[in-house]
């Protein structure tokens, strides 16, 4: 398997995003869609990213299709993330219109929740990402994935990108990676000091942690 990949969201300061940048992680994500806790405006989007090296990560929620146009390139986005209950040709329109690429949030509360998603999307997207579901949360309530691995990452289409969120930390990722193998780890409340303000060591020993966790003697645990 090959080093996971590692995503610092919600970040909201140019600072945050150097830090994780220098950190080596290979996303950053910005929440894009108003009336979030972390959510910034489109004139500040590139702002906040500019000069980092990994790919951005538009954040949205129910956008129409040329909102989330606008959107991603407010922010010069490699990816965007869906996190509401858009329609497939919402999502098919998109896809038109750029070459980003795509990821779906499932918030997860059976395995048939990401069943439906895949049902639904799996011929749209990209990837999924999977974290775990809260009452009234859209996602990014930091709720745990609290379903088997094994049988979630099956459900995953081959050559999607899985993608794990979700009560992560980095005192927990490491285990997360060994235990459900995702393809990218994401985190935003689990390196934060205080909402939207990032915690410099926290982001960096998390990109660590991460990349360490498959690591043995003498090569890689498989």
């Amino acid at each position: 398997m090959a080093d996971v990949r590692v995503k610092i969201c919600g970040l909201t300061r140019r600072a945050d995003a150097l830090a994780a940048d220098l950190a080596g992680a290979d996303y950053l994500g910005v929440v894009l869609s108003a009336g979030f806790g972390r959510s910034v405006g489109l004139k500040n989007a590139a702002e906040i990213v500019a000069g980092a090296r990994a790919r951005k990560v538009a954040v949205l929620v129910d956008e129409t299709a040329s909102a989330a146009e606008e959107a991603a390139r407010s922010l010069g986005a490699d990816v965007i993330q869906l996190h509401g209950d858009e329609e497939p040709e919402t999502i098919r329109e998109l896809r038109g219109r750029g070459a980003w690429t795509l990821w779906k949030a499932v918030r997860a509360r059976t395995l048939d929740d990401l069943a439906r998603a895949v049902d639904r999307y799996g011929d749209l997207v990209d990837g999924f990402l999977v974290e775990g579901w809260k009452e009234g949360s859209k996602g990014g309530s930091g709720a745990r994935v609290a379903l088997a691995a094994e049988p979630l990452r099956a459900l995953v289409p081959e050559g999607r990108d899985f993608i794990l969120a979700g009560g992560l930390g980095p005192d927990s990722v490491a285990e997360a990676v060994r235990t459900f193998r995702p393809d990218v780890v994401d985190v935003s409340s689990g390196v934060e000091r205080t909402v939207g303000a990032k915690d410099h060591e926290r982001v960096r020993a998390f990109v660590e942690a991460a990349r360490g966790a498959l690591a043995v003697a003498g090569g890689k645990a498989r």
